[in-house]
Formats: structure tokens, C-alpha cells, sequence
């Protein structure tokens, strides 16, 4: 797929070359004199009419004309250099891959030291490159007669550089992994309820691990009940569906200790029980197990790059139906650590799954805990569709998790955590504490639940309603799926350091 090249980028055949342009510049300088020069100075003239643009993002096609080797050449805007940002470059790079598809050509040529400056070094760009191609290029198949794939995609790019090859394909290689990863997790989330079961899941998750030489477990309904994982197992009730607890441990120490744990929820579909959603609520509830996507998108990061840390990612799944034997409001539930839950609202089923998973995360010595999960539809009137919501009892690990995200362009936001929540969603006449407060704070009560059972261990929630999915296509993708928490999940694991 990648190809290094230590050679001048305007002197081989190709069918098209993307260079990256800074500033708006009053005449080019450097490696794009020469380009120049070789067009009559003619670029020169282009940039001052406006058809090459380096406002940040835009991308201007110009045709050769035999000028050059390569037939074309694809100016990418950079904007300001001082102000040009990692995401920036990422985005710009995959606005770009996006514009080669569509004229279908299967071999680019990207002279990779155009798009270096001070802030952004050659392993920078390297790592943006690869990932932004990964992500851009991604399309669902889906089940049409005639697929949903492109038919033509570039094959081939060769990266034109003079800085050192062995960092620069290491770089790309990192950069694919997580971008490869990311889109794992959106075909899982774009999979329908039929075709992705808890069963499905558990059997996905064990041939990661069969790939990555992970330890598995994958618990039955049977062994939930032994266990007394009494809040997953009343989510499951009303399912003809098997319920599965399902855990990956990869040990990157030499003892197990320390240990990283990642929780993500795994309603493969959500009906919202007898508490029902409405007919157009219900629809697109097959991406409730974003959370689980983005556990397991993570641990194939880890899988790959097998980084010097613990982790244990646990993920409850089931899917939430109705029928005769289905929990009920008013019910009350107990879960695996011993708490009693009235249930107030059986479509706030995530929280009671995710609660025995957090605890069962402890059970295989989680020290430090993130659960991600398409949780509320509060944190989406609080936030928008474009930033996940956190919830922490640890300011330290938040802000780990918090530099994580930044680093990997996944937006967050704290929100508030105080008594009067815990006051809220312990307020019960007859258990420990019921599953739904009211409607007020809604995605702190969701959030704020979880944390009864994360207790002391620190504990971070990210809560990606909004973000799980998008309606619109993107730089870095299209509609659909976004694979949203797996790059900062995995980035958190390799950059975590103890508190």
C-alpha cells in the first residue's frame, strides 16, 4: 500500500501527485520552485488568481500538460503554518484521498515533505497520512445486489520523502493500524440487530483473540447466574437471545498488575422494553453497542502495536425486548456486587449492564476503568452531535484520558459529578438505588449510575450518543458509523502513566 521513495517526486511517472501548500505564498520557495519553474512559473500566476488555493482543506486539481512526469498535480491547502494542527493535517490529507477516489485513480504519488513544519515533523505527517487514508477511504458494503464499496480506490502511495525511511514506514504502519481499527468498530456499529447478536459479538471478540494470542472468556447465561449478575441478566429477560459477559485480557507486564480496564456496552439492539421508544426512536437502535465497538476497535490497536501495559476490556451484551417474561418498571434487581436497583425505566438498560461489568472488570483487577457507551439521549441535548460527554472520580486519570482524546481529534467534555447527583440515584424506598432519577441531568444520572459501581477505583465515563453516528459524510469518513473512542482508548493504554 505504501511505498517510500528517496527521490525528486516531479521527476517519475504517476498518475497524480499531492503536495501540500502553506500560506498563500507570494511565490513558491523550496522544493515547489522547482516545480515552478518547470510549469513557466505559471503556478505562480495561479496562486495569485485564485485557482490554487491554500486556504486549510481546499485541494486544487491542475493537469500537467507534460509539464512533469505525473499527469496531475493536487495542491492541498494547509492554511497558516504556525496554526496548522495535527487533526488539521489529518483532515486536510483526507478531504484530499477522498477527491483521488472519485477521479478513480488507483496509484498517487504525495511528495510527504511539503506538509512538514516546525509544529508537525516527518513522523507526524507520516502517522496523519496513513491513518487520514484509512478512515477517508472506508465505505459500509452493506447488502445491496450491487455493493455500497467504491469500485475504484487508489491501491498504491508512494511517499516521497528525504527524511529517514525506517521512522517514516514505522510512522505509517501506526497510523493505518489505528485507522484500521477504527474501522472495525464502524462496521460492527453499521451491522443490523439480525446480523450481529450478542453470540455474534462473542464469537467476533474471540477470533480477535485467536489473532492477537489474547486471553478470552466468554461467560453464559448460566454462568451470569452463578455469578449473580442480576441486573445484565433482567436486560436480557425479555430476548430469545443469549446474554454474553465478554472478556479479552492482553498482559503487555510481567506481572498483572495495574491493569487498564475497558468497559463498553453491547445492546445490540435497544426496543427501550416496556418503557417503548417511539416508532422513530427505535429506528437506528442497532448502534447501540457503539461502547463494545469501540473496546474492541481499541484492543486491536493494543493486538498490534502491543504496547507495555495491562488491559482488560469487559463487554456486556444483550439485546433489550418485550415479551412476557421481560423486566418491567417497578421491578427491583440485584446486581453483582450486592446492590439492590428499583427499576424506574427498563430503557435505561445500559447502565444496569454496564454496572455488572464494572464489577466484573474489578473481579479481574481493574485498578483504573473507562466504560464507553451509547448511554443517554440527555448528553446529546446537553452537547450536541459533535462532543462525547465524561464523567470522572479522578481528576488525574481524567486527564489522561482528556490529553488522549485531544491527541486522537475525539472531542470530550467534562460534566459535573456532585452528592446531590449520588443523592439523586440512591434515592429509593425500597433498594440502593433506582436506575432513573428523572429527566433532569439525565446524562449525569446515566453516568452518575455507573459510578456506584466503579466505588473508589478511578473511573472515567464517555458517554457517545451523540457521537457514535453521524448523518453526514465527513473528511475522514462517510455517514454512518465513526468508530468514535477507539483511537483515544488506545491511545490512553500507550501513553498511560501510573497515578
Amino acid at each position: 500500500m505504501f511505498q517510500y521513495e528517496n527521490k525528486n517526486p516531479f521527476e517519475n511517472e504517476q498518475e497524480c501527485i499531492i503536495v501540500g501548500l502553506k500560506d498563500q505564498p507570494e511565490k513558491f520557495s523550496g522544493i515547489l520552485e522547482e516545480l515552478d519553474l518547470k510549469f513557466d512559473r505559471q503556478l505562480t500566476e495561479l496562486v495569485k488568481s485564485g485557482d490554487i488555493s491554500a486556504k486549510l482543506k481546499e485541494v486544487s486539481k491542475v493537469h500537467t500538460l507534460g509539464k512533469i512526469a505525473a499527469k496531475r498535480v493536487f495542491f492541498v491547502g494547509l492554511g497558516k503554518e504556525k496554526k496548522l494542527s495535527f487533526d488539521d493535517l489529518k483532515q486536510a490529507f483526507g478531504k484530499t484521498f477522498k477527491e483521488v477516489n472519485k477521479l478513480g485513480i488507483k496509484q498517487a504519488a504525495i511528495a510527504l515533505d511539503t506538509f512538514i513544519t516546525e509544529e508537525i515533523s516527518h513522523e507526524d505527517a507520516s502517522h496523519a497520512l496513513s491513518e487520514a487514508f484509512a478512515l477517508a477511504t472506508y465505505k459500509f458494503e452493506g447488502y445491496k445486489q450491487k455493493s455500497n464499496a467504491p469500485e475504484k480506490n487508489i491501491e498504491k502511495l508512494s511517499i516521497y520523502s528525504e527524511y529517514d525511511k525506517g521512522e517514516i514506514e514505522s510512522s505509517l504502519t501506526v497510523g493505518f493500524v489505528y485507522g484500521n481499527a477504527t474501522n472495525s468498530a464502524r462496521t460492527l456499529v453499521n451491522l443490523p440487530g439480525n446480523m450481529l447478536t450478542a453470540t455474534d459479538l462473542a464469537n467476533y471478540a474471540v477470533e480477535l483473540a485467536k489473532k492477537y494470542e489474547f486471553d478470552v472468556e466468554i461467560l453464559e447465561k448460566e454462568d451470569m447466574e452463578k455469578l449473580g449478575m442480576g441486573a445484565l441478566l433482567a436486560v436480557n429477560k425479555g430476548s430469545v437471545e443469549p446474554p454474553k459477559m465478554i472478556v479479552l485480557k492482553y498482559q503487555g507486564k510481567e506481572e498483572w498488575k495495574d491493569v487498564i480496564g475497558l468497559v463498553g456496552k453491547g445492546i445490540t439492539f435497544d426496543t427501550g422494553g416496556y418503557s417503548l421508544k417511539t416508532k422513530a426512536g427505535i429506528v437506528g437502535m442497532k448502534t447501540d453497542m457503539g461502547g463494545a465497538a469501540a473496546v474492541l476497535g481499541a484492543m486491536e490497536v493494543i493486538g498490534e502495536l502491543r504496547p507495555e501495559q495491562n488491559v482488560v476490556a469487559v463487554i456486556p451484551s444483550t439485546d433489550n425486548m418485550i415479551s412476557g417474561s421481560a423486566f418491567k418498571p417497578d421491578d427491583v434487581i440485584t446486581s453483582m456486587n450486592g446492590k439492590t436497583i428499583e427499576v424506574l425505566n427498563t430503557d435505561a438498560e445500559g447502565r444496569l449492564a454496564l454496572a455488572d461489568a464494572v464489577t466484573y472488570a474489578k473481579h479481574h483487577g481493574a485498578g483504573y476503568i473507562v466504560d464507553v457507551a451509547t448511554l443517554t439521549g440527555g448528553v446529546i441535548t446537553a452537547l450536541g452531535l459533535d462532543k462525547t460527554g465524561a464523567m470522572t472520580n479522578n481528576e488525574a486519570f481524567y486527564e489522561q484520558v482528556l490529553e488522549a482524546s485531544f491527541e486522537a481529534g475525539e472531542f470530550i467534555w467534562l460534566l459535573p459529578y456532585t452528592e446531590n447527583d449520588k443523592k439523586r440515584i440512591r434515592n429509593s424506598k425500597i433498594a440502593d438505588l433506582n436506575n432513573s432519577p428523572g429527566s433532569e441531568g439525565h446524562a449525569i444520572m446515566g453516568g452518575g449510575f455507573v459510578g456506584e459501581f466503579a466505588e473508589d477505583t478511578p473511573w472515567v465515563h464517555l458517554d457517545i450518543a451523540g457521537t457514535a453516528t453521524t448523518n453526514q459524510e465527513h473528511e475522514l469518513g462517510p455517514a454512518g458509523a465513526t468508530g468514535v473512542m477507539v483511537r483515544t482508548l488506545a491511545l490512553l493504554v500507550e501513553r498511560f502513566e501510573m497515578i
